[in-house]
């Protein structure tokens, strides 16, 4: 990671990154961990697109997925009493909605290329909200 992907990800993580924990923290009306594998999205070249991609990529699909399984008291309790952690990592090249995530042990395992794909939010939201409602 070269310096201007080091300086784009540290104005993400110091600004969109906050307001996306807020808003993903208030969809699950709970304080989530999220844990980001910063050097696995920062990839070489491609820093231009960080402030574009991620949030439409990883955090929005979350966001809408959270506020779809929360609808209801009875999706809020589940959620509440089995996610204990969100993370975010680009290890297996994965760039389709439907295969992206998973849920293991309390922890919503993301995994999609960080600029593949990009405007496929409603694909990526549904994958959770699939994965989520098949594990709660």
């Amino acid at each position: 990671m070269g310096l201007a992907e080091k300086r784009a990800v540290k104005e993400f993580q110091d600004g969109a990154f906050l307001e996306w924990k807020k808003k993903i923290d208030a969809a699950a009306g709970m304080t989530i961990e999220i844990e980001v594998k910063w050097e696995q999205l920062a990839e070489d070249g491609m820093s231009h697109l960080y402030a574009e991609a991620w949030p439409k990529v990883y955090f929005e699909p979350v966001e809408a997925a959270l506020k779809s399984i929360c609808a209801d008291a009875m999706g809020k309790e589940a959620l509440h009493g089995a996610l204990k952690k969100i993370s975010i990592v680009n290890e297996n090249k994965i760039y389709y909605g439907d295969r992206w995530s998973k849920f293991e042990g309390g922890v919503l395992m993301l995994d999609h290329q960080p600029h593949s794909n990009i405007d496929d939010i409603k694909d990526r939201t549904e994958g959770v909200v699939k994965t989520l409602e098949n594990s709660l």
